[in-house]
């Protein structure tokens, strides 16, 4: 009896084992698509900025669409693998070519955060939010 009842234990622990591990499986193998409307904060020791991103995804592939005040329009290029997302914007400021790295995560199908780097000129650091 008292094996029987051992093994009832052993089997509800593998039980909620297998129950608890299946929607960490799921989160990790979902499929993350970030085509939309962005608004962005982007805080760098020179202050704040608030553009807006629209983005395209195909697979891996990310185009789409910067504009701030700050540095106008701009076309942006990059990839989403997993959970990482990475784009560049080609923008021009007063004549002159810049070009902005964003390297980040994406934390829900409606957040992502990372670092920008703004060719070799300084650093610092993004937050992102779907616009409904």
């Amino acid at each position: 009896m008292r094996q029987a009842g051992m093994r009832f234990v052993i089997a509800a622990a593998g039980v909620v084992a297998a129950f608890l591990a299946v929607p960490a499986a799921q989160t990790v193998q979902a499929k993350v698509d970030v085509t939309g409307i962005w608004a962005f904060e982007v805080q760098t020791e020179n202050g704040t900025g608030t553009p807006q991103l629209t983005f395209k995804q195909e697979g891996e592939k990310l185009t789409g669409h910067y504009s701030s005040q700050m540095l106008g329009e701009a076309d942006l290029t990059g990839t989403v693998k997993g959970q990482t997302i990475e784009f560049v914007v080609a923008a021009n400021v007063q004549g002159n070519a810049i070009e902005l790295s964003f390297v980040g995560t994406i934390e829900t199908k409606d957040a992502m955060k990372g670092k920008v780097s703004f060719a070799g000129l300084g650093e610092g650091t993004f937050t992102g939010k779907r616009k409904p």
